[in-house]
């Protein structure tokens, strides 16, 4: 059974930085796709970033150059490195895995089957 759980989320002035993790257990899949998504109040969950297992990244252009993913296999972590913060990155924050598919292929949402239970990111002004 695959499992997500993410930290490090919390409350942050605008221009802050978070780093959200996620860590993955009962993954025995070779090839992967892993992503960070985020619901904000009122509107949809969006995908903001995403990395496979065959080095493909893709980036929601409202995070670009702000946010970084990245994982850490040593320690079955996802992370989700997030600096110059805004009010509008207000949101709950998911990890999601999708087995078998990589970034090249485009999955949407419903591609990926495990989630995390989401943790809250607040950006103040």
């Amino acid at each position: 059974q695959v499992r997500l759980i993410e930290s490090g989320g919390g409350s942050v002035q605008s221009g802050g930085s978070l780093n959200l993790s996620c860590v993955v257990s009962g993954n025995a899949y070779k090839q992967y796709l892993m992503a960070w998504f985020r619901r904000a109040p009122g509107k949809e969950r969006e995908e903001i970033a995403a990395l496979d297992t065959h080095g493909g990244l893709k980036y929601a252009d409202s995070v670009k150059g702000r946010f970084t993913i990245f994982e850490d296999n040593a320690k079955n972590t996802l992370y989700l490195q997030m600096n110059s913060l805004k009010p509008e990155d207000t949101a709950m924050y998911y990890c999601a895995l999708a087995q078998g598919w990589l970034v090249r292929e485009m999955p949407t949402q419903q591609h990926f089957e495990y989630w995390g239970q989401g943790i809250q990111v607040t950006v103040s002004s």
